[in-house]
């Protein structure tokens, strides 16, 4: 009995909702603008980059190419896992992955990196001020932290995905942060300021996400239905209150209007996010 009881009490969510389902099936859509953003980001060889929630390494693996020395941390074995055979498939010899949990990076040194990246990563994390607080702390002085959020309310895809599975799903527990507030500026300049970074360190710009697949938007909504840990988890939910088709009918609508590919057997679907820059 008292084995149980100690399970029970180590469990932690948020690597349950990530290992639920299969990222990599999302994450292949995500590839070209992973890829896009990272040459953005001015990484030069030598570099020590952090990709932080990097998942199968859509950031991860383009910095390392551009020839940073990269360590990518996410909370989800199998995405780890993920990540590791992609490494090995491509030969890359400058970047490592490993189990890790961003509000708590207790094998990362003070002052180790000089760019944290990280793209609808570390926004999942519970507890945003000590994700805040690691991000700086692991970050050396004159570096970056540039997040990937998405933002509340927005329109476009991912934001009306969270927001529409969120009115099939049980109220969250008491306590509960949204992830969506890492969307929201005077959030973050909160966040980071309690980290020690003032707010003229801080920039934000909106830009734009592509998703993109040689299939039509309905498959793609399939892939978020079967393996994306929210939307599992509001089918689940909806599933019991007998409102599956609903919560289906619901999404089919949005994913199809939100294609911009101009044919319906093929996706290209944008999702607006927020992009924040702060310097130590």
């Amino acid at each position: 009995m008292s084995d149980s009881t100690t399970v029970q009490t180590t469990v932690n969510p948020n690597k349950v909702l990530w290992e639920k389902g299969d990222f990599t099936q999302i994450a292949e859509t995500m590839r070209e603008s992973g890829t896009a953003l990272v040459a953005k980001l001015g990484i030069k060889p030598g570099m020590d980059v952090l990709d932080l929630g990097c998942g199968d390494g859509t950031t991860a693996l383009p910095a390392a190419r551009l020839g940073a020395k990269v360590l990518g941390v996410d909370i989800a074995r199998n995405l780890v896992a993920a990540a590791n055979k992609r490494i090995k498939e491509e030969g890359l010899t400058n970047i490592t992955v490993q189990e890790g949990d961003a509000t708590n990076l207790q094998d990362i040194p003070n002052d180790s990196f000089d760019l944290v990246e990280t793209i609808f990563g570390a926004m999942f994390a519970p507890k945003p001020h000590d994700v805040a607080k690691e991000m700086v702390r692991v970050l050396r002085k004159g570096g970056r932290i540039v997040m990937g959020n998405w933002i509340p309310n927005d329109p476009t895809l991912v934001a009306q995905i969270l927001k529409i599975s969120s009115a099939y799903t049980p109220p969250p527990p008491e306590g509960f942060v949204s992830p969506m507030l890492w969307g929201v500026e005077d959030q973050v300049k909160e966040r980071f300021a309690q980290a020690g970074i003032p707010p003229e360190n801080i920039s934000f710009e909106r830009e734009t996400w592509i998703f993109y697949a040689l299939y039509p938007p309905t498959t793609l909504l399939e892939k978020f239905r079967q393996f994306y840990g929210p939307t599992m988890n509001a089918f689940e939910a909806a599933e019991k209150n007998g409102k599956s088709a609903e919560l289906q009918q619901e999404l089919v609508a949005l994913f199809t209007s939100e294609n911009r590919s101009g044919n319906k057997n093929t996706t290209s679907i944008p999702a607006t996010y927020l992009r924040v820059t702060v310097r130590k």
